[in-house]
């Protein structure tokens, strides 16, 4: 029998049948009821500061949206997975225009180190420049009546035009988003 001829062949009714089967028990092993739920979200403390990783890629940020609690203190680990020179612009959308005005005049910069840019004190925000491949670790905490839109962003010359943007979701202890009820 030649190898065109055994693949035409119909699979046996049998097979076929377990075949159907192991796919649906391995659907059914995935429901969502089945998966433990994310651990509610422990505020840090000056003492425990709760740790927060994002991940900087080429070009977004994961997770794209990072959960804070108004107050509480973070260690927050900015790793670079990408192939570029990153950063993390933490701030309302007035440091991060204050960092795209900096930082225009160095874009599409030669190849080596990030062109050495500043902001006035008062919109510096949080920024966290990061080579590829390397972890750079912040510990800070957030202002207890913090109400204004935080975002993230890398204005490295076109990273934030081509979607490198993210935001922060402010939660109550527990992880529930604040102005939402709780479970």
């Amino acid at each position: 029998m030649t190898v065109a001829a055994r693949r035409s062949r119909p699979l046996p009714r049998l097979v076929l049948a377990l075949a159907v089967a192991g796919v649906g028990g391995a659907v059914a092993a995935c429901d969502a009821s089945s998966v433990e739920a994310t651990p509610a979200i422990t505020p840090g403390t000056v003492a425990a500061p709760r740790e927060v990783n994002v991940i900087l890629k080429d070009y977004e940020f994961v997770p794209g949206i990072v959960d804070l609690v108004p107050g509480e203190t973070i260690t927050l680990n900015v790793v670079n997975g990408g192939l570029d020179v990153h950063e993390l612009v933490l701030g309302p959308q007035a440091v991060q225009d204050a960092w795209a005005a900096a930082e225009a005049p160095a874009a599409n910069p030669p190849p080596g180190p990030t062109p050495a840019v500043a902001v006035p004190p008062g919109v510096a925000g949080l920024r966290v420049v990061v080579p590829s491949g390397a972890t750079r670790t912040v510990t800070l905490t957030m202002p207890a009546d913090l109400t204004t839109q935080l975002l993230l962003g890398c204005h490295i010359a076109d990273h934030w035009q081509r979607g490198m943007a993210g935001a922060v979701r402010l939660v109550g202890p527990g992880g529930a988003p604040l102005g939402t009820p709780a479970p």
